[in-house]
């Protein structure tokens, strides 16, 4: 996938339902492993609530979709499922939503579980700001001293983030970026009047689009 949208930071939003509480928390995640491992923290921190339902989607190590879902207890198709349909809905990866129920003493009935947990679910994400995320790359650029603040301004011209300079013999670089911009560096020197010493990849990643 060359393109998702997904959250920009994790969000907690909670509704009452017939004096059942649901407590909606909303993370992003980019893969199973840490998806799993939330929900074992989330689960742990409401040890004492009946249920922590959740759903999420992300990728495999090949970027192929995985989604997951469950009802924590709850009747079949009345809690992970309807979460998992709005993520969907809404075009989001690598987020995880577990909403937690503490039951209050009254019976909603599968028709008002899946309004409850559906509720709760999108109350999170009304809240929570969204960012388009492009496959792009993580690569270390090797310049020359003299040349670093001519490589800086190009990076805030083209929205490049740098993550990390070292000072050595040379400049190293690390910058996160997409495909086109790496192949511009890679191809087209002269354009930024920097001299790169060396580009080396360091690992595929999906960035944010910052707006133009």
């Amino acid at each position: 996938m060359e393109r998702f949208k997904t959250i920009q930071e994790n969000a907690c939003e909670q509704i009452v339902e017939k004096k059942s509480k649901f407590i909606a928390n909303i993370i992003y995640v980019e893969n199973k492993e840490q998806a799993e491992e939330w929900i074992k923290q989330i689960s742990k921190k409401y040890f004492d609530a009946r249920h922590n339902c959740f759903a999420y989607i992300t990728f495999d190590e090949e970027n192929r979709k995985i989604e997951k879902c469950s009802d924590d207890g709850e009747p079949s198709g009345t809690a992970g499922a309807p979460m998992l349909n709005i993520l969907n809905k809404n075009e989001l990866c690598n987020v995880l939503v577990v909403v937690t129920r503490y039951f209050g003493g009254v019976l909603l009935g599968t028709g008002g579980l899946v309004r409850a947990y559906s509720e709760a679910t999108l109350k999170v994400l009304e809240n929570s700001k969204t960012v388009e995320m492009q496959s792009g790359q993580e690569v270390k650029v090797v310049i020359e001293y003299k040349d670093v603040e001519s490589f800086k301004y190009f990076c805030r011209k083209n929205f490049v983030k740098i993550t990390k300079e070292e000072y050595k013999n040379n400049v190293e670089i690390t910058i996160e970026t997409t495909k086109p911009i790496i192949e511009n560096l890679k191809t087209k020197f002269d354009n930024i009047r920097v001299n790169i010493i060396k580009i080396d990849l360091i690992q595929q990643k999906y960035i944010k689009v910052d707006k133009k």
